[in-house]
């Protein structure tokens, strides 16, 4: 069963429960993952709908920080309810120590290549080739951050 087969039935179970937070959550998932779809004329694997995710969560992190300092708690609790469903999707994350074992390997791989050791002015080929290995494995903002100490 894919990832978007899965979400799918979650929401027929929601429907079913008349758990709304969660139902709202899961329809609008779904409806980004039908518009990029619809957009780009593709069918979604579950690799592109771990993408949407990763999306909508940060999206949530971002509100929830901006509704804090605002002082609107109420707003912050529903941003963070629907961060929980969306989470649950999320495949197991790499740990910080693994990421940064990647990266390593990553750039030394990079630097045979080059023939030499690559630089801060490298950060954009070495995000590539991160991104591509570990998209859906980590979170962007900690690969971003290995990688920057790799090359420094």
């Amino acid at each position: 069963m894919t990832l978007k087969d899965q979400i799918t039935e979650d929401m027929k179970t929601a429907m079913r429960a008349k758990d709304s937070v969660r139902l709202g959550t899961i329809r609008l998932l779904l409806a980004a993952c039908k518009q990029r779809e619809v957009d780009e004329r593709i069918t979604l694997d579950d690799a592109a709908v771990i993408a949407i995710l990763d999306k909508l969560i940060k999206q949530r992190k971002d509100s929830i920080t901006a509704f804090t300092q605002a002082a609107r708690m109420d707003l912050a609790d529903i941003e963070s309810a629907e961060l929980l469903v969306l989470q649950a999707y999320l495949p197991k994350r790499l740990s910080a120590d693994a990421v940064a074992t990647e990266v390593k390997n990553i750039v030394e791989a990079l630097a045979l290549e080059l023939g030499h050791k690559p630089g801060q002015g490298d950060m954009g080929k070495v995000m590539g080739l991160v991104k591509a290995q570990l998209a859906g494995k980590a979170e962007m903002s900690q690969v971003s951050a290995a990688v920057k100490a790799a090359l420094a």
